[in-house]
């Protein structure tokens, strides 16, 4: 007889799977651990997610979704082109890695650790890749949109997220540099931003 899944179950699950991620990091939070601290048994914990990978993926795409709305949000207020993409890097590759005790770095560890069949699914890469494409198109002037629609630029931004977030977790002293930064702009923007902008 199949067991009936409870919402309550569910949500304690995650909380106590987000509390312990946050804290201890994918590798070092075991499905145990988990199960106890949301108060079921670790075999009960299976019939809600068949892996630890996919209990991080869930907690993980709606941190990350999170981070992107509240994103846009800000870059909304933002008119001038070079002031957005500057804050759009900021974001990827200074603050995400910083944020929730360094959390992006529990999908780093993960990824490396997690098997083929446990469910990855590469459809948030793409949400996020195009959510970011057209944050960079809205921050460049329209003689550098056409040059950079499609060319894969969100995908490298994310794949160079993925090094920062590795970086702080290694280096939490020394996340991504202004020079970095302003690099960045000065590649995607065509153009060597003016003494003081």
């Amino acid at each position: 007889m199949a067991q009936i899944k409870k919402t309550e179950i569910r949500e304690a699950i995650l909380k106590s799977a987000l509390k312990l991620f946050k804290r201890k990091g994918y590798v070092a939070t075991t499905t145990a651990q988990i199960a106890s601290g949301a108060g079921v048994s670790e075999s009960n914990l299976y019939v809600y997610f068949p892996a630890k990978f996919q209990i991080l993926f869930e907690l993980y795409e709606a941190w990350f979704r999170d981070r992107i709305d509240d994103l846009e949000s800000r870059l909304a207020r933002e008119a001038a082109p070079r002031a957005r993409l500057r804050l759009l890097l900021i974001e990827l590759w200074r603050d995400m890695p910083l944020h929730d005790n360094g959390f992006a770095n529990n999908l780093m560890q993960a990824l490396t650790t997690v098997a083929r069949a446990e469910g990855y699914r590469p459809d948030l890469l793409r949400w996020i890749e195009s959510r970011i494409e057209a944050m960079i198109l809205a921050a460049v002037p329209a003689a550098r949109q056409a040059r950079l629609v499609g060319g894969g630029l969100a995908h490298v931004l994310m794949m160079a997220q993925d090094g920062f977030v590795t970086n702080v977790h290694l280096n939490p002293s020394k996340p991504c540099s202004d020079e970095t930064i302003e690099l960045f702009c000065d590649l995607i923007l065509g153009a060597r931003r003016a003494a003081g902008a």
